[in-house]
């Protein structure tokens, strides 16, 4: 194929919009840039866990071609994920490359925060906008429970110099559990008010087999968070969206929003605007579902040619399903994949 003719069918198609079969626009992608976390989150991981092999994962080169590529297509949002992003050595100069990237609108991370106090400076810089921080409680022991590994000291003190750095948005992430930590909604939405944060609740995911607790059991629905949430606070529904699948609500007298995240209760799939590409380049479809596509040997295979890359997440789309089907009420019924190596 000659050098021109290549060019010419890149172009044709980075001039097309990712549409699935439903009719919906992909325009957002979470990027996974490491499976590892320095966490071990009950309702993410198992407390023994194997990584992949650093030769399976991509290179920072090569997530930056991924993200570059997307951008090609049509996406306006990309959120780098985890596992922990802040282990990968050389997320900054990641970040910055993929932040520089011609019609890329937003470029956000997800984390834990506990290596954040001598990151964040650093990744502002880097053209990173808004910040989502995993933050299940506020009480040292309980953190330390939940998280197995985790100093709530380090993420606070992440959060601090997240605040310092000025971020455009941060936004807390809290999964509720009964009997965990639902008491602590109220304190929890009290901290992020206080401190100029949004915060989203979120219902526990079933991804990745656990037996450090019942999944079913647990379970506590975002609309029992809402009513417990107004025994204090006046919600009022938002009128303004972002990418991802929250429904946010204002508390009256505040700029900061209270978020709800109900795959379980509310399922959100008729909006899904995105996909994920894994760190050992699995471009996932859908999170509760194993459609996929591996395009590392695509990236490996053709070093200097997009166009076979992006022909197959073109081509990808036909396949992402409608939707998932996550049970609140079966155990039994999960993907054995975990989230970190789901992505975010």
């Amino acid at each position: 194929m000659t050098q021109s003719l290549t060019q010419s069918l890149t172009q044709s198609l980075a001039q097309r919009e990712l549409i699935d079969g439903f009719g919906r626009r992909v325009d957002y992608v979470r990027l996974s840039v490491t499976d590892r976390c320095d966490f071990r989150c009950v309702y993410c991981m198992a407390e023994d866990m194997t990584f992949l092999p650093r030769a399976d994962i991509l290179s920072l080169e090569e997530l930056h071609r991924v993200a570059r590529v997307f951008v090609a297509l049509g996406v306006k949002r990309i959120r780098l994920t985890g596992g922990e992003p802040l282990v990968r050595p050389g997320i900054e100069k990641l970040a910055g490359w993929i932040a520089a990237e011609p019609g890329l609108d937003e470029l956000t991370l997800t984390t834990n925060a506990g290596r954040l106090a001598s990151k964040a400076a650093a990744l502002r810089a880097a053209g990173v906008r808004r910040l989502n921080i995993s933050l299940d409680s506020l009480d040292e022991a309980r953190f330390h429970a939940l998280t197995r590994t985790g100093k709530l000291a380090d993420v606070l003190a992440g959060i601090q110099a997240a605040r310092d750095a000025g971020f455009e948005r941060i936004r807390l992430n809290s999964v509720i559990m009964r009997g965990r930590n639902e008491d602590e909604v109220l304190g929890l939405t009290a901290f992020a008010l206080d401190n100029n944060l949004d915060i989203a609740f979120i219902e526990e995911m079933p991804l990745g087999a656990i037996d450090e607790h019942s999944r079913a059991e647990m379970f506590v629905s975002s609309d029992e968070l809402r009513a417990t949430l107004a025994q204090r606070y006046t919600l009022v529904p938002a009128t303004d969206s972002t990418a991802g699948p929250s429904r946010y609500w204002h508390v009256a007298g505040a700029a900061n929003r209270v978020g709800f995240i109900s795959p379980h209760s509310h399922n959100f799939c008729h909006l899904c605007n995105r996909v994920r590409v894994t760190v050992e380049g699995r471009l996932l479809l859908c999170l509760g579902n194993e459609h996929s596509v591996d395009l590392k040997p695509l990236l490996r295979d053709y070093p200097d040619d997009d166009q076979p890359v992006m022909a197959a997440i073109v081509a990808a789309m036909d396949n992402k399903p409608e939707r998932h089907h996550f049970r609140v009420d079966d155990d039994s019924e999960q993907l054995v994949r975990f989230m970190n190596m789901t992505g975010g």
